[in-house]
């Protein structure tokens, strides 16, 4: 009898690795990560969340010089997209900070102990930090966490509550793919950058993570629930549309 002739198989080819490089866009250096994907049939570059980097993706295979060609040829789109992200943070004694939508000047007390606040001073919103000028932007970023948790868990929990719907825990990350989640299990999680944004956007996003409870989809049910819970919905989905990337460029690092 003849041994049973097993077939070749057929070998499959791993994934390139992801290319790492940097992108010299007008003078702004840009970490840009470039990913080849079996599945891709033309070059896609986008911005990450922040504008704090790039990401392409690539058909497998492509050539080097047509990678750099297509990133010659969209130096002007970039220019264009990244001009509306400042290299300035604003983390300083006299620059600005977004704090429940409104704008407050930060005042650097020079103290080395003391209690972030925001307050006015001559009327005007004023954000009066304490502590080393170097943690100056990591003590900004603390109270934005508290105050966050503090508004999103109230918010959360009114909602959960009007639709009798049970929270299992509530916790704050920086996220920069999404601003919210909500697990099969009813754990709720917020991005606490959501706190520099207007009272009625903070509200929304309470509200849609809520109405996750209820429906875990984004199906038309999800969509009226969410609406009932938070009537100006359409309005704060607007407003994360045109400047929730702006709060995502803010290093307090």
């Amino acid at each position: 009898m003849f041994p049973l002739l097993s077939k070749p198989r057929r070998s499959v080819r791993k994934p390139a690795p992801p290319e790492t490089r940097t992108l010299d866009v007008a003078g702004r250096l840009m970490p840009l990560t470039i990913k080849q994907h079996e599945r891709a049939t033309r070059i896609t570059l986008r911005i990450e969340p922040g504008g704090r980097a790039l990401k392409m993706t690539i058909p497998s295979g492509l050539a080097r010089r047509d990678v750099d060609a297509f990133l010659d040829r969209h130096q002007g789109w970039l220019m264009t997209k990244l001009a509306k992200f400042s290299a300035d943070t604003g983390l300083h004694d006299g620059g600005t900070i977004l704090f429940r939508g409104v704008s407050h000047r930060i005042q650097h007390t020079g103290s080395l102990r003391g209690l972030t606040e925001a307050t006015t001073v001559d009327g005007k919103p004023v954000l009066r930090v304490s502590g080393m000028p170097e943690h100056l932007g990591r003590r900004i970023a603390t109270f934005l966490k508290k105050e966050a948790r503090a508004d999103l868990e109230r918010l959360a929990k009114f909602h959960a509550h009007s639709i009798r719907a049970p929270i299992k825990s509530i916790s704050m990350k920086d996220t920069r793919s999404r601003w919210g989640s909500c697990s099969a299990e009813g754990n709720l999680s917020f991005s606490w950058r959501i706190i520099m944004a207007p009272p009625a956007v903070v509200d929304y996003l309470a509200a849609h993570e809520v109405a996750h409870l209820k429906e875990m989809n984004h199906g038309p049910h999800f969509w009226a629930l969410c609406k009932k819970l938070c009537p100006g919905m359409e309005d704060a989905k607007s407003w994360l549309k045109r400047h929730g990337s702006l709060l995502h460029a803010i290093d307090f690092d």
